[in-house]
């Protein structure tokens, strides 16, 4: 499959080169001192309590991370100039989005199995619920993926890698407030932004150990339709 053999060659640039260890040494250490200072500090918790700060505080710790990874998915190929080259390529543009946001995802997979040592540490002096623990991840590695996604489609659009970020940040943050947006809305308006809250509302269940069918499928559709934008802007610019 041409995707994979593009996010094997994309995956295997951020191994060769130092930001990409950067990236991951910066938010593992950043991740840790919160570890260390908010979910394991202050006054005794429960293992339960420490695992869902833990799970709070690296839900934003991907975001972060996934805003990261997606900035040069696709501008840097428009910043470097060799965009031109996939497009002359026998790839199709579908295939182009998908390798890179694979490749992406494969990142950040490589970056939530780096902080496992973290929910462990509460083994020394505490019981780990292996199923908490499960669900966790399983929602950090969603909201990582809709993140990237978003991300991918903020670096299709954008020229630099910086602008990129900065899309990315932008929808991001949006999706984060439709929360506040459903506090001051009525129904049936409150209810849509509620849906479409990207942390507040689906979330909160996997950092508390609960995995919901709803907030799977909210993911993966975000995952999907941000793809699928991305795949459109690059369609769109192959014909100009």
């Amino acid at each position: 499959m041409k995707a994979l053999l593009i996010a094997r060659r994309e995956l295997a640039g951020y191994l060769r080169t130092l930001s990409g260890y950067v990236i991951l040494a910066i938010i593992l250490a950043v991740n840790g001192l919160f570890f260390n200072a908010y979910a394991l500090g202050g006054a005794s918790k429960r293992s339960a309590e420490v695992l869902s700060g833990f799970f709070y505080y690296s839900s934003g710790f991907t975001i972060v991370a996934a805003i990261l990874v997606s900035m040069r998915l696709l501008a840097e190929e428009r910043q470097t100039g060799t965009l031109p080259l996939l497009y002359a390529s026998p790839v199709r543009d579908r295939d182009i989005v998908l390798g890179k946001f694979l490749a992406g995802l494969a990142f950040l997979a490589l970056y939530l199995l780096l902080t496992l040592y973290m929910p462990l540490l509460v083994l020394v002096n505490g019981k780990v619920s292996f199923g908490h623990v499960a669900a966790g991840y399983l929602g950090l590695l969603l909201l990582g993926s809709a993140s990237l996604a978003v991300g991918t489609f903020g670096s299709a659009l954008a020229k630099n890698q910086l602008l990129a970020a900065i899309f990315s940040a932008v929808m991001l943050v949006a999706l984060i407030l439709c929360w506040l947006l459903a506090r001051i809305t009525e129904q049936p308006l409150s209810d849509v932004f509620s849906a479409m809250s990207l942390w507040n509302q689906h979330f909160p269940p996997f950092q508390a150990g609960l995995i919901h069918v709803r907030d799977v499928v909210y993911y993966l559709v975000v995952t999907y339709v941000a793809l699928f934008a991305a795949t459109r802007v690059l369609e769109a610019r192959r014909w100009r």
